[in-house]
């Protein structure tokens, strides 16, 4: 069973009551606690993490009644927007496997870094760390996930970042509801990150006692999987296939940007399309395949931005781009 103790004020039957003034002090009350290992986790609203650490939530989507792990919806594992999300994909791993999937799918979703990091979680996977990546449901596939794979819980874990999995988490949790109330699902979920050893589960104000109950059961499970230890091994096993290298080398790779002024080839018809390019990497890309005399066009598909080169050049135009590293 569960044996919980509430912080505050109010007293109910089966639940033990630490009693304290007023929220600061409950908050030291709740430190000390866990530091003190008579309480294994705790729920709070609100919690410092350092950087480094973020929560992993978990919903329940509305498609297929499907539950799905959101890496990550509170706290910064990074202040690098790509590494943050990389090591998100890492922390929703951790999660899921402490909760009893061994082998998780992992998605990521379509957000502003979403193919660089693809990129570096296929490095990651080629140097030897077990990473099941999912296939949208959409026609095209592919791990980078679209709006319905949301709703339907295509991965287990949908890699995104804190921002947009705290929307989620919101937007998931209370669709029933107006917004005002979290009435599904578990919760922004526990802080994880290399070092932590504290399990601390985040909610809102807005939580209401069904998702405060999930919250509650994710953190048992979490602790009768061993979370801490689950954590050790997944970072030593994403370690040992070169974690740190593959972010240090994406940080100090510098794209080729033109030097000079580049004049456009001469134009003509361009019916292919290259997906996979960041938004913020597509003109610099147009202007890479110019450089190499392939006329470019650059355009927005349904999945995203894309280049536009004709049939003639698709493959030159691809290896280029994979080369300069715009596209995996």
């Amino acid at each position: 069973g569960i044996e919980v103790y509430y912080i505050g004020t109010l007293e109910a039957e089966g639940v033990t009551t630490v009693k304290v003034s007023d929220a600061e002090e409950g908050h030291h009350k709740m430190e000390e606690l866990l530091k003190s290992k008579e309480v294994d986790g705790a729920v709070t609203m609100h919690y410092p993490f350092p950087i480094g650490v973020s929560t992993v939530g978990r919903v329940v989507t509305p498609a297929k009644g499907k539950e799905m792990y959101l890496a990550t919806t509170t706290g910064t594992s990074s202040a690098d927007r790509v590494e943050g999300m990389v090591k998100n994909a890492v922390y929703g791993i951790i999660a899921a496997k402490t909760c009893g999937n061994p082998n998780p799918t992992v998605g990521i979703l379509n957000v502003d870094g979403a193919r660089q990091t693809e990129i570096a979680l296929k490095k990651l996977k080629e140097n030897g760390y077990d990473i099941s990546f999912a296939e949208s449901n959409r026609a095209d596939g592919g791990c980078v996930m679209r709006g319905n794979d949301i709703l339907q819980g295509t991965p287990d874990v949908m890699v995104c970042d804190p921002l947009t999995g705290n929307l989620l988490v919101k937007l998931l949790s209370s669709y029933t509801t107006g917004r005002s109330y979290e009435a599904s699902g578990y919760g922004y979920g526990p802080g994880i990150g290399e070092g932590c050893e504290q399990l601390v589960m985040i909610i809102s104000r807005a939580s209401g006692a069904p998702l405060i109950t999930g919250a509650i059961r994710y953190a048992a499970q979490l602790v009768r999987g061993k979370v801490f230890a689950v954590s050790a091994k997944e970072f030593e096993a994403a370690g040992n296939a070169g974690f740190k290298e593959i972010l240090a080398e994406r940080k100090a790779a510098e794209k080729p940007a033109p030097e000079e002024e580049v004049t456009a080839p001469p134009k003509e018809v361009v019916t292919e399309q290259i997906p996979g390019i960041e938004i913020m990497d597509l003109e610099d890309g147009v202007k890479a395949l110019w450089k190499e005399g392939i006329y470019a066009d650059s355009g927005m598909g349904c999945t995203g931005p894309v280049i536009l080169v004709s049939d003639v050049n698709m493959e030159k135009a691809k290896d280029i781009l994979k080369k300069a590293g715009y596209i995996n």
